[in-house]
């Protein structure tokens, strides 16, 4: 990839949410949520503090994160669809064993099909 951030920026590839519910359900792409979760492709050197220091990124290559559902600058790149955020719009870093469950709209699409229950914690009714 001939894509080089700069300062505070990182590039992250989305991962695509699921197809199908616990359940079985498809979710039709009219109701898919926008990715939140992605993988880091290149973080930039870091900011400049007003002495001209400059302060590493605390993610790295490799490393799945969290981000703002509205953060950052899609763009395209060798034909892959990538997002450039600056590192205050990332919430988290995940590890090898964290699972993110959807709320919000996956389940109102979930109910209107018939297959929904309430789960303690999702807010969907």
């Amino acid at each position: 990839m001939n894509i080089r951030p700069l300062n505070d920026r990182v590039i992250v590839e989305p991962v695509e949410a699921e197809q199908k519910t616990a359940g079985g359900i498809i979710i039709p792409d009219t109701a898919k949520e926008k990715p939140a979760e992605g993988v880091v492709i290149a973080v930039g050197p870091g900011a400049r503090d007003a002495k001209g220091k400059r302060h590493e990124l605390a993610v790295h290559k490799g490393d799945r994160v969290l981000y703002g559902k509205w953060s950052g600058t899609e763009i395209k790149v060798e034909g892959k669809d990538l997002l450039i955020v600056q590192e205050g719009d990332i919430l988290g870093v995940l590890d090898g064993k964290a699972v993110v469950q959807a709320k919000g709209k996956k389940a109102v699409a979930a109910a209107a099909a018939g297959g929904h229950t309430h789960v303690p914690g999702m807010d969907c009714c």
